[in-house]
């Protein structure tokens, strides 16, 4: 596919024969961005004040993030050319540092509070600092030092919100030490050791308390414990071989979160940072600490970003949008202001290594989805991957992530509550979709058709292709709640999902699929114990009876809820008149390029269920017993 918006260098099918991606093209997208940015900036650069939805933080706050976020990737592109870059580039982003440091310039970055947004955006400025201190700071007045110090002087002792963002005041705090300036020991010393209390194991953190795993563990938590490491030059107290090793053991199944067309799974908050994603990968290499083979950290690098670009990422201005592919709002959280999609910075680590290093000398090597199909248990956050070779498509079955702290009020989030994700779809987000919780879950509905919602998630097992959790079915506003123990199971392209649902009597049980979105409507066609829905692309989500449901089968459609496509379809099975107590139901799901033909799976796969016992026997003559 070709770039819509952007001009790049001819690929190299030789030294990129999956990709056709060199390093010219990532300083050609990194310059395109940078160069878009300047008819948004304030006079004196201090501020970039982009187009779209402000934040909840305010627009002073927003214009900070922008010249933060986008003074990241100029750094990692200043740094990694030795500063032969265009001298104008430098040049705006040391004004910049210059007037958001006076007080007076009228484009001053609003002081470092408590828990402020700013604190975010300061972790950015520190480490675009510490990257081009030979060709900024080095050549900064010593009154703009002085007032750059003073301003991240408010950090020493303050407080941060109990997550990622302890690591915000750790390298803003490591920076002032790094230049000579008072700061807190114990301040940084306290932020590294809170992560300890987080660390799940086979590299797994999770963001603050609770079962919080998302995106955030390899742009956040591995990341900033070794850009820290950078500052101190050495003196770490051995901290950084302990954050190497977890980031190696991290990285030896982040390969498999990718699918063939180089697309990320879609799951978690923040998914408008998009070439983030890649961050963890370029961080292995530059720590060298990486289990991966150059050639592999650069065909997952480069799939993602050309994944994007392709779809028109950055947009026709050079801008990137608040959304996945185009602006889709309902997908972003009230925290992303129109600069906060420039996390996505941080997938331009790579730059910092030089144009001679294997990631970019080596031939590229296949992603482990284009080799062979791919089962991968993560049992610290409770996942199955699993991709299939002949379309490319990774999906992820959860069985862990929930995003809910671990005392107090549970909430939902459709990046978070829905039982599978994947690299080719996204779940539906918009208000009026989100209330109905077709895709990806299993409700029990109430007479008036509003389903209950899965909130805190219980892992159980996993291992191997199969794995299981509880979480306790309530309704909106309801005290009481009902038990549903499910199972996932793998086998070919097909998930085996079996429930056992605790229910009042006369409740309707209701699973959806995949939900399938497009530029045009999904064709949807149902029969008894199934329904699908194809895109024009050929991608179809079906949903196959195999025990406990009803034979009428449905769709659900939605309109602007889908950061895929404007037009979104769901199939969905449903059981009625639930006899009270215990219940099993049994369902095939699938999601493929491939032609399915749901009529003729359930014809050819049997399930038969004995008491807590369900035996699913396959056409190849597999059995399953769960």
């Amino acid at each position: 596919m070709p770039a819509p918006h952007l001009a790049l260098p001819p690929t190299d099918r030789v030294l990129s024969p999956l990709t056709g991606w060199t390093r010219a093209h990532w300083e050609a997208l990194a310059d395109r961005q940078l160069e878009a940015l300047v008819p948004y900036a304030t006079p004196g650069f201090a501020q970039y004040r982009l187009p779209g939805r402000n934040s909840w933080s305010g627009v002073v706050s927003d214009g900070l993030e922008g010249f933060a976020r986008s003074f990241l990737l100029a750094a990692f592109r200043i740094a990694g050319a030795g500063g032969e870059v265009d001298p104008r580039l430098v040049e705006r982003y040391a004004r910049g540092l210059t007037t958001g440091t006076d007080r007076n310039s009228g484009e001053a970055w609003p002081e470092l509070t408590d828990c402020s947004q700013q604190m975010v955006e300061a972790a950015s400025v520190a480490i675009g600092l510490h990257e081009t201190r030979t060709w900024i700071w080095d050549k900064l007045d010593a009154r703009v030092q002085e007032r750059i110090v003073d301003w991240f002087s408010g950090f020493v002792g303050g407080k941060t919100w109990d997550n990622n963002w302890r690591l915000f005041q750790v390298v803003s705090e490591q920076f002032l030490a790094s230049v000579g300036a008072p700061y807190s020991q114990a301040d940084v010393d306290g932020g590294l050791d809170r992560i300890e209390d987080w660390y799940r194991g086979d590299g797994w953190y999770s963001d603050g308390d609770g079962r919080n795993f998302d995106y955030y563990i390899g742009w956040a938590m591995h990341l900033y414990p070794l850009l820290w490491a950078r500052m101190t030059g050495g003196n770490d107290g051995g901290r950084a071989t302990v954050y190497r090793e977890r980031l190696g053991q991290f990285l030896r199944t982040y390969p498999h979160f990718f699918g063939g067309d180089g697309a990320p799974v879609h799951q978690g908050r923040s998914l408008t940072y998009r070439f983030a994603a890649a961050a963890p990968v370029w961080m292995g290499a530059l720590a060298e600490c990486t289990p991966l083979a150059p050639g592999l950290t650069r065909r997952l690098a480069s799939g993602t970003a050309r994944h994007f670009v392709e779809r028109g990422v950055p947009d026709e201005r050079g801008l990137l949008p608040l959304g996945w592919y185009g602006t889709f709002l309902p997908a972003t959280q009230a925290y992303s202001g129109p600069a906060s999609p420039y996390w996505a910075s941080k997938g331009f680590l790579g730059l910092l290594l030089p144009a001679d290093h294997p990631v970019w000398t080596e031939r590229e090597v296949p992603l482990p989805v284009e080799e062979s199909d791919q089962y991968t248990a993560l049992p610290q956050p409770g996942w199955l991957l699993h991709g299939t070779r002949h379309d490319g498509i990774v999906r992820l079955i959860n069985h862990g992530s929930d995003h809910n702290p671990l005392e107090g009020p549970a909430q939902d989030d459709p990046h978070y509550a829905k039982f599978a994700y994947s690299t080719a779809t996204a779940p539906e987000t918009a208000p009026r979709a989100w209330g109905r919780a077709v895709d990806g879950h299993l409700a029990l509905l109430t007479p008036d058709g509003t389903p209950s919602r899965r909130l805190r998630i219980h892992p159980l097992s996993c291992a191997g292709r199969v794995a299981a959790s509880r979480h306790d079915a309530r309704y909106p506003g309801a005290d009481e709640t009902y038990p549903i123990e499910t199972t996932s199971a793998l086998h070919g392209p097909w998930e085996i999902r079996v429930h056992r649902v605790t229910a009042p009597q006369g409740a309707t049980v209701r699973e959806g699929g995949h939900a399938v979105a497009d530029d045009a409507q999904p064709h949807t066609e149902c029969g008894p114990g199934w329904a699908l829905a194809r895109t024009t692309t050929g991608l179809t989500s079906a949903v196959v009876a195999l025990h406990g449901w009803d034979e009428e089968a449905g769709t659900a459609r939605e309109v602007a809820s889908n950061a895929y496509g404007p037009h979104s379809a769901t199939p969905f099975l449903t059981a009625t008149s639930h006899p009270g107590g215990d219940s099993v139901h049994v369902t095939l799901i699938t999601l493929s390029q491939d032609t399915v033909d749901p009529s003729a799976l359930r014809e050819s796969i049997t399930c038969a269920v004995d008491g807590d016992t369900v035996r699913v026997r396959f056409p190849d003559g597999t059995e399953l017993t769960l």
